[in-house]
């Protein structure tokens, strides 16, 4: 048995500012229903439901536009729930899956028609132990780098910053783009200037990765604060801020305590301590994930 989630806030503190038209949360889950789309048996949390009308009403609360989704370790390589979330809104959703190495042309095809643009590797380890069950890892992405590069799809890769140094040579033989989740999951407590953090800073600097610049609930050291993440995503921004995203990581999956639940009001306004000019977010916001996800760049019908 696993532990089941904490659900979704239905509410949020309001944004101290407007985002920009076409604004991306780069990086939610949805899940369900169960019944069609179950998740794995083998599995480290158990969330709840979470269809595409729920992430809707999300990105109508933080006043964004567009989404993209990725499927979560809980799914396993079934990526059904995201493909239906494809289907029902292929100009505002795009998506990230998680496959076998095995996974046939017409399949990986009709995924990118849908609006997959990458899929995901779990790599995350701590103490050499992973993080989390399921995912599939760098042997598949190597089996699969050529179908990837193929479609103009990148990597993206779920690991601690502090394994970068070692993954990335395998990682850069590919010649793929590589997204790196969530600031590399650093531990704050670690500073800005671990070898690893700078290493991750460095691929940036150089375009040859991208960096989300979301979780930050989950590498802060305290959750009455933020004060010690901003470094962080301050040290990756100025790395780079063309090589940058944000997603909320909605609906916030693997929580368990209230008072650790983020309030995606707060997550979103820590954008403008990031990002404090209006052409510094239209850049995180529109212009970056347009290119990395291949949106349109006019509004959606």
């Amino acid at each position: 048995m696993t532990k089941e989630c904490l659900p979704a806030k239905s509410s949020c503190r309001p944004l101290t500012f407007k985002p920009p038209a076409l604004s991306c949360d780069s990086h939610v889950h949805v899940f369900g229903p169960f019944i069609k789309h179950p998740l794995s048996e083998d599995r480290s949390y158990t969330p709840g439901e979470y269809l595409a009308s729920d992430f809707l009403m999300h990105l109508n609360r933080i006043g964004f536009t567009r989404g993209v989704l990725v499927t979560a370790s809980v799914c396993g390589t079934h990526n059904g729930a995201i493909l239906e979330a494809l289907s029902a809104h292929p100009k505002i959703f795009r998506a990230v899956v998680v496959c076998d190495a095995d996974v046939s042309e017409e399949e990986l095809d009709g995924w990118h028609a849908l609006g997959v643009r990458g899929v995901r590797f779990n790599l995350l380890r701590k103490n050499g132990q992973a993080v989390y069950r399921n995912g599939v890892g760098l042997e598949v992405l190597e089996a699969l780098a050529p179908r990837m590069a193929a479609r103009g799809w990148h990597a993206q890769i779920w690991v601690h910053a502090p394994d970068l140094p070692q993954l990335a040579p395998r990682l850069l033989k590919l010649h793929l783009p590589l997204v790196i989740d969530h600031m590399g999951r650093m531990d704050t407590v670690l500073g800005v200037n671990h070898p690893g953090f700078m290493a991750l800073c460095r691929l940036v600097a150089d375009g040859q990765a991208w960096v989300k610049i979301s979780g930050g609930d989950r590498i802060r050291a305290s959750n009455l604060s933020f004060d010690d993440v901003d470094p962080f995503a301050k040290a990756l921004i100025q790395s780079n801020i063309q090589r940058i995203v944000w997603g909320s990581d909605w609906p916030h999956i693997n929580y368990f305590e209230e008072k650790d639940m983020p309030d995606d009001g707060d997550l979103s306004n820590l954008l403008v301590r990031w990002l404090p000019t209006e052409q510094e977010r239209l850049q995180v916001l529109v212009t970056n994930p347009a290119k990395l996800y291949d949106f349109e760049m006019e509004r959606d019908a």
